[in-house]
C-alpha cells in the first residue's frame, strides 16, 4: 500500500504510457529497470506527491493569472511531463484551490482514486513556501520520519517538487513566490487507517509521498518474472557485476558507487528473495544489494519479501545487533523501544555504534545462507532517504 510512510513509488522509466519503456531503445533485448517494467505488462500510476504538486501548480497560476490551466503539466524529478485534469477548482480573492484525482496506475494502491487538493494562499514577500497539513493530511507526532514532529506528513521530494513549480508559476506571472501551501485528500482520515500511519505516529490521515513521481505497480507473479528476465538479460550481456536495488535512489546510489551499467541493474523492490534464488540457479560473479536501512534490515533479521504489509522492521533484533557493535544496555532499550529503524539508526549514529554496517553484514550473511553455496560473491549497502550511504558490508563469497 503505497499510502503509508512506506509506500513503493520508484521507476527509472518515462512518464505514463511511456514509462513502460525506459532504457529500451530499438532491437533485441534491453535490462535495466526501465525494461523490467516494460515486461510486466502493469501500467503505472501517479504518486500522491505528484497529485499535490499538480494541484499547487493549478492553484497558484490561477491566482497569480486569474484561470485555471486544465489539463496542468508538471515535470517529475525524472524529466518526465505528465499532464493532470483538474477534478476541482475554486477561486477567490483570498486563495485558490484545485483538486486531482489520484491514478495509481494498476497498483493496489489504497490512496487510487482519492482527490488531492492544494489550497494555495499568498504570502509576504520573504514568508517563502509554507505547508500546512489540511482535512485528510497526517500531522508527524513521533520522531524517526524524515520530517520533524509537528510538521504536515508531506514528505521532503514533494516539498521540494511543489517549491520548484512555485518558483516557475511565479517566474512566468510575476509573483514572489511566496506562498502558504494547504494540502488535503477527500477522506484522507479513513484511508490512513488501512496505511501503517498511525502506528508511526502520523495521524490525522495520510502522508503525501513520492521520491520519483511515479507509482510502480505491484504484482507478486509480474515483478518475479520481471526481475529473472533481468538477470538473463545481465548474464547474456556477459555482466559478471549486477546489483538489486529497492528502488530508484538505490539505483543511483550503486551507479555511483560501482558506474554498472543499466543492464547490470536489477528492481528488486521487495522481492530480495526472488533475486537470490533466481541468482542462486543462474550465478553471477557478484551481487551488490542496495536499500534503505529500514527494508534491508528485514532482510539481515530473515525476511525475503521486503514488503511493509508482509515484514516488519524487528527493533528488538536490531537492540541485538546493536549490542554486539558495543550498545550498552540503556541504548539497547530505547532502539527496541524506537519508532521506527531510521529512529534506531539516529540513536547508534549518535552514540558511535555502527549499526548501518552491522545491518549490512548481517543482510549479506543472509543472502549467502539464500544463495547455498552458488559461486556469487555478495556485499550490501545500506542508505538513508536521501540516499546517503549509512551501511556498507564487505564482499564475501560463499568461502568467505
Amino acid at each position: 500500500m503505497s499510502g503509508d510512510v512506506q509506500g513503493v513509488d520508484d521507476t527509472s522509466s518515462g512518464a505514463q504510457g511511456a514509462a513502460r519503456g525506459g532504457g529500451q531503445g530499438s532491437g533485441g533485448a534491453k535490462g535495466g529497470r526501465g525494461a523490467q517494467l516494460q515486461h510486466t505488462g502493469l501500467r503505472p500510476g501517479w504518486t500522491t506527491g505528484a497529485c499535490a504538486t499538480a494541484a499547487t501548480t493549478a492553484a497558484y497560476t490561477a491566482l497569480l493569472a486569474g484561470d485555471f490551466p486544465d489539463p496542468v503539466t508538471i515535470t517529475l524529478p525524472k524529466g518526465q511531463t505528465p499532464s493532470f485534469a483538474l477534478a476541482a477548482e475554486e477561486l477567490t480573492d483570498a486563495y485558490a484551490m484545485a483538486g486531482i484525482v489520484k491514478d495509481a496506475g494498476d497498483d493496489p494502491d489504497v490512496t487510487h482514486g482519492a482527490l488531492v487538493r492544494a489550497t494555495v494562499r499568498l504570502l509576504p514577500a520573504g514568508a517563502g513556501v509554507v505547508f500546512r497539513a489540511g482535512p485528510g493530511v497526517g500531522t508527524v507526532t513521533r520522531p524517526g520520519l524524515p520530517l520533524d514532529v509537528g510538521e504536515p506528513a508531506i514528505n521532503p521530494v514533494p516539498r521540494q517538487l511543489m517549491r520548484e513549480h512555485v518558483a516557475e508559476v511565479a517566474a512566468r506571472y510575476g509573483g514572489s513566490g511566496d506562498v502558504e501551501i494547504t494540502v488535503s485528500v477527500d477522506h484522507g482520515e479513513e484511508i490512513a487507517r488501512s496505511t501503517w500511519n498511525p502506528r508511526l505516529g502520523i495521524l490525522g490521515g495520510l502522508s503525501i509521498l513520492g521520491t520519483t513521481g511515479v507509482v510502480v505497480p505491484y504484482s507478486c507473479s509480474a515483478w518475479i518474472d520481471s526481475i529473472r528476465r533481468g538477470v538473463d538479460v545481465a548474464r547474456a550481456a556477459g555482466r559478471t557485476h549486477v546489483a538489486g536495488c529497492t528502488g530508484s535512489t538505490s539505483e543511483k546510489t550503486v551507479v555511483a558507487e560501482y558506474a554498472l551499467p543499466e543492464d547490470a541493474l536489477l528492481d528488486m523492490g521487495d522481492f530480495a528473495g526472488a533475486v537470490l534464488k533466481y541468482i542462486r540457479r543462474h550465478p553471477v560473479d557478484r551481487l551488490t544489494v542496495c536499500g534503505g536501512f529500514a527494508k534491508l534490515s528485514k532482510l539481515a533479521a530473515g525476511h525475503l519479501d521486503l514488503h511493509s504489509a508482509r515484514s516488519q522492521v524487528d527493533k528488538g533484533f536490531l537492540a541485538e545487533l546493536a549490542r554486539t557493535g558495543g550498545a550498552d544496555e540503556a541504548l539497547a532499550a530505547r532502539i527496541a523501544e524506537a519508532n521506527t529503524g531510521l529512529a534506531a539508526l539516529q540513536l547508534c549514529m549518535a552514540a558511535g555504534v555502527p549499526l548501518g554496517d552491522l545491518v549490512a553484514a548481517a543482510a549479506r550473511d543472509e543472502a549467502l545462507t539464500v544463495l547455498r553455496g552458488a559461486p556469487v560473491a555478495v556485499d550490501v549497502i545500506c542508505i538513508d532517504r536521501a540516499g546517503t550511504v549509512v551501511g556498507r558490508s564487505a564482499v564475501r563469497g560463499p568461502t568467505g
